[in-house]
């Protein structure tokens, strides 16, 4: 008679920027708050122009997409670098693991892993945010200034939240 194999999953503790890869009713939060308040920079950082109005209700929803992408290369440096640490064998190799899924403010590794991670996310929602503005007719001037903005309110700042409070 074959040996019945028994697995249980007793209790699964994620990091909370690993939950951007799940989809979950927490998107149908994100979506719209993400939606919102890049509406509301793009609209303050192109003050003094005629029809922003027009021009934000047009181009919100791509950099909006553009901020979720680049929040997913910032995951996917969290994560990369979680699994890649998490091979050593070390207690600090586990105590940088933790750090990085728990509390980045837990260790001096995980809070730089973390803000390289954030910093790549910034620097891709500048890019993709810059490339949409000027697609959509600003003056680089323009267009620079509110992609700055853009990165600097946006960047996911979340990667930062200690997850270890929730848990």
């Amino acid at each position: 008679m074959p040996k019945r194999r028994r697995d249980a999953l007793y209790n699964i503790l994620l990091p909370l920027w690993l939950l951007v890869w799940f989809p979950s009713l927490l998107w149908l939060l994100l979506i719209p708050a993400n939606y919102l308040v890049d509406r509301i920079v793009l609209w303050w950082s192109l003050k003094g122009m005629d029809e922003r109005g027009d021009f934000c209700r047009r181009h919100t929803w791509k950099v909006c997409l553009a901020g979720f992408a680049s929040d997913f290369v910032g995951s996917l440096i969290l994560l990369a670098a979680y699994f890649v640490i998490g091979m050593g064998d070390s207690g600090l190799a586990h105590d940088i693991v933790y750090g990085l899924g728990f509390n980045p403010f837990g260790h001096p590794v995980a809070l730089i892993v973390t803000l390289a991670a954030m910093a790549a996310s910034a620097i891709c929602i500048y890019g993709l945010d810059l490339h949409i503005l000027k697609t959509a007719g600003l003056g680089a001037t323009q267009a620079r200034s509110s992609a700055i903005r853009l990165a600097l309110i946006t960047a996911p700042y979340l990667f930062l939240f200690p997850s270890a409070l929730l848990y």
